[in-house]
């Protein structure tokens, strides 16, 4: 247990703390610590600073389309994938020929349900999205939804990846921002 800038990290071996500090080993007199590149021994109740910043968090910045529309560019378990942005969605959605094309197992690995769309109700299945990209923003285990038709006609990016970001219209822009 380390106290660095006022905040107690419990260090494991060759692992980096936030602020950047790796515990390289200890004994029950002194440990040795890698900040900022160098490698020094503590003793037992001395201390360390560090000039820490956390970290920018991903963002990506959107322009509307000649119909006020927001499409973005990213991947579906690392394949690419043309997305339309729809806060109105409560998943990702996309139709089977969609699916299939990014290898999703939908029949094999999907929960059947039915869905309620601008066209009607549409039978689907609920699956979960390894890793979702749109541009430097990347989040894992993604709830979406295949719809077992032709429509939607592009993959639609909704709420269950949209909700885990920051969203403001900047402007000209639609700013996607992580949270966390």
């Amino acid at each position: 247990m380390v106290n660095i800038d006022g905040k107690q990290r419990l260090l494991k071996q060759n692992k980096k703390s936030p602020e950047g500090v790796t515990l390289i080993s200890a004994d029950s007199n002194s440990a040795i610590l890698e900040v900022n590149g160098k490698q020094d021994s503590y003793a037992l109740g001395q201390q360390i600073s560090t000039n820490f910043a956390p970290p920018e968090l991903a963002t990506e910045h959107l322009y509307p389309n000649e119909i006020g529309m927001y499409n973005a560019v990213g991947t579906i378990n690392g394949l690419a994938v043309s997305f339309l942005v729809d806060t109105g969605a409560t998943f990702i959605a996309m139709n089977r020929n969609q699916a299939k094309r990014l290898g999703i197992d939908f029949l094999a690995t999907g929960r059947p349900s039915v869905v309620s769309t601008a066209s009607g109700v549409e039978r689907a299945y609920n699956v979960k999205l390894r890793k979702v990209t749109v541009g430097s923003i990347a989040l894992n285990n993604v709830d979406a939804v295949v719809l077992d038709g032709n429509a939607p006609r592009e993959v639609l990016l909704g709420m269950s990846f949209l909700g885990q970001l920051e969203m403001r219209n900047q402007g000209q822009s639609l700013q996607l921002k992580k949270k966390f």
